[in-house]
């Protein structure tokens, strides 16, 4: 768990930092758009991850966006988050192949040399 998912904020911090009252938040946990996490007495917990969460979403319901747009634009960047660790993933692969291949050239290219080599070498014989 990195620090930005720590959960480190009781809700009434959590709702002065995110500039909303605790029930709001009450709601947005209902309607899954944060989940904090509980401590052993079902205190919720908020994270600086939470704490940013809850900042786009008061920017996006201040722009009037409905809470059913905020829902689907957070799913939609959650998807191209996700989209994008893939393509990362890939083009890590696509580097790590890329550098087989010129590394199985580049001895094909030795072999071939030590072949024309040992070939003239041997006719000098």
């Amino acid at each position: 768990m990195n620090d930005a998912e720590r959960p480190v904020y009781m809700i009434g911090v959590a709702a002065e930092l995110a500039g909303v009252h605790p029930q709001t938040l009450r709601i947005y946990e209902q309607k899954g758009l944060v989940s904090p996490q509980r401590t052993s007495g079902n205190t919720r917990m908020y994270s600086q991850a939470d704490i940013d969460r809850l900042r786009l979403i008061n920017e996006l319901t201040s722009e009037g966006i409905n809470l059913a747009g905020v829902i689907r634009i957070l799913d939609l960047q959650g998807r191209l988050t996700e989209r994008d660790n893939e393509l990362d993933a890939l083009h890590q692969r696509v580097r790590r192949l890329a550098d087989r291949v010129h590394e199985l050239e580049t001895r094909q290219n030795v072999n071939e040399l030590m072949e024309s080599t040992m070939a003239i070498q041997l006719r000098r014989i």
